[in-house]
């Protein structure tokens, strides 16, 4: 071919394209650079030591034998859920608040132990306001009521282990669950502790009842739901019916057995009274001022 011809059919530019396209695929694409706005922020997240130690948890569950829970800090978003009026009329903010702070989202609060949940949710507190709990209490004593601070710091977790084997009413079963024997009848009761979905039932329960101008039975339903079994018995009719004849020695026991060796945030701290100076040791009271201070 003649220098005319390649003139003519452009040849010398088409192999000075080709050249060009081939280096340009083999050269790397330039990455664009991402801007970052410098009002980013990412939530710290903490680890909240859980009280159970993930004991009473099924194997299949995210929680089985697990000490502690990863859950990020407030932000204005959890605040929208705990201010959203249709969901504190559902009584359901605390529950979305819990789903939206834990980072494992297999986790379903409804199956939370409720010693957990309290533990998940002081430390959210705590990190979101503050450790220091400000709110009106009524002095056992003379009834006179103030503002009192409480220090969130100070909450201790205990899986009820120590005090289940200080207890001499107190065993273990076979399924892992304790055995509670009362003084009066001496039924065997083994017990299990609560989760979330029984403290939604609980809560239904009682405002069901209060709708309908019928009394509180939230002991009873408390007790009904954290019975296993009674003597061996199995049988829900047959506990339900047990549960509304014991006696009231009996219920005590087994209500302040319970309480004292399942697993939970102890808040329990020293209070004296500003005006008649009563000293004694008070729960900490969680009232609207919880995750509603008032600044």
């Amino acid at each position: 071919m003649t220098r005319k011809n390649e003139d003519r059919f452009g040849i010398n530019d088409l192999n000075t394209a080709a050249d060009v396209s081939a280096h340009a695929a083999s050269a790397p694409i330039p990455t664009p650079t991402q801007q970052v706005s410098p009002l980013s922020f990412v939530a710290p997240t903490e680890f909240v030591e859980l009280p159970s130690r993930g004991k009473f948890y099924a194997e299949d569950h995210p929680l089985h034998n697990k000490t502690v829970i990863e859950i990020k800090q407030m932000t204005t978003k959890e605040e929208d859920i705990l201010t959203s009026q249709e969901l504190l009329r559902q009584g359901k903010a605390m529950d979305r608040f819990v789903k939206q702070i834990i980072l494992d989202k297999s986790i379903n609060p409804d199956t939370l132990l409720i010693g957990d949940k309290n533990a998940i949710l002081v430390a959210a507190r705590r990190s979101g306001y503050g450790a220091d709990y400000r709110t009106k209490v009524a002095c056992p004593s003379c009834q006179q009521q103030a503002n009192y601070k409480f220090d969130l710091n100070s909450a201790i977790s205990t899986d009820g282990s120590e005090e289940a084997q200080n207890e001499d009413n107190v065993s273990i079963a076979d399924s892992g669950n304790y055995i509670i024997d009362l003084p009066v009848s001496g039924w065997s009761v083994e017990v299990r502790p609560l989760n979330g979905k029984d403290e939604r039932q609980i809560l239904d329960t009682a405002e069901k009842r209060k709708k309908r101008k019928l009394p509180e039975d939230t002991l009873t339903t408390q007790m009904k739901l954290f019975i296993v079994s009674i003597q061996g018995i199995t049988d829900r009719d047959q506990i339900d019916e047990a549960v509304s004849i014991m006696l009231a020695r009996d219920s005590r026991a087994l209500r302040d057995g319970y309480k004292r060796i399942m697993p939970n945030i102890d808040l329990t701290q020293t209070f004296v009274c500003s005006e008649c100076d009563y000293t004694a040791e008070m729960e900490v009271p969680f009232t609207t001022d919880f995750f509603w201070p008032k600044q």
